[in-house]
């Protein structure tokens, strides 16, 4: 794992982990209720591992807008998850995530800024807390 990447490993891609997700995750929003993130932690016998997936709902705008929000949430994922690990004790724990925007929409923010997002997702990973043990 890279420190600044965000490698295929750190992706959730299967259909039984979001599942998991939305079936039994926790759903937690943003102080603005800008962003809003369901996640899930997994039990696993491998060190800890936080596994992100970035969704945008069709309502929310056009292709062009919902592609650059995915964007924008991968980038202030991949520039803040060393914090993220250094914050969250996750041995022996997969933190499963999705992050979506809530009331961000094309209509209201057409021109959305990386400088608008990442507080929000900082926020809410802070928000976080690992089950006991």
């Amino acid at each position: 794992m890279k420190k600044q990447g965000f490698s295929k490993s750190e992706r959730i891609k299967r259909k039984n982990d979001f599942e998991k997700v939305y079936n039994f995750g926790t759903t937690i929003y943003s102080s603005g209720r800008k962003l809003k993130a369901t996640y899930f932690f997994d039990k696993t016998n491998e060190r800890g591992l936080i596994k992100a997936a970035f969704a945008v709902h069709k309502k929310a705008g056009k292709a062009v807008w919902r592609n650059r929000m995915k964007r924008l949430l991968r980038e202030s994922f991949r520039l803040n998850k060393e914090n993220f690990y250094e914050s969250l004790d996750l041995s022996g724990y997969m933190l499963l995530i999705v992050f979506s925007p809530n009331t961000l929409n094309e209509k209201t923010d057409k021109k959305i800024k990386l400088a608008e997002v990442m507080p929000s997702l900082v926020e809410i990973m802070s928000k976080i807390n690992v089950p006991e043990k």
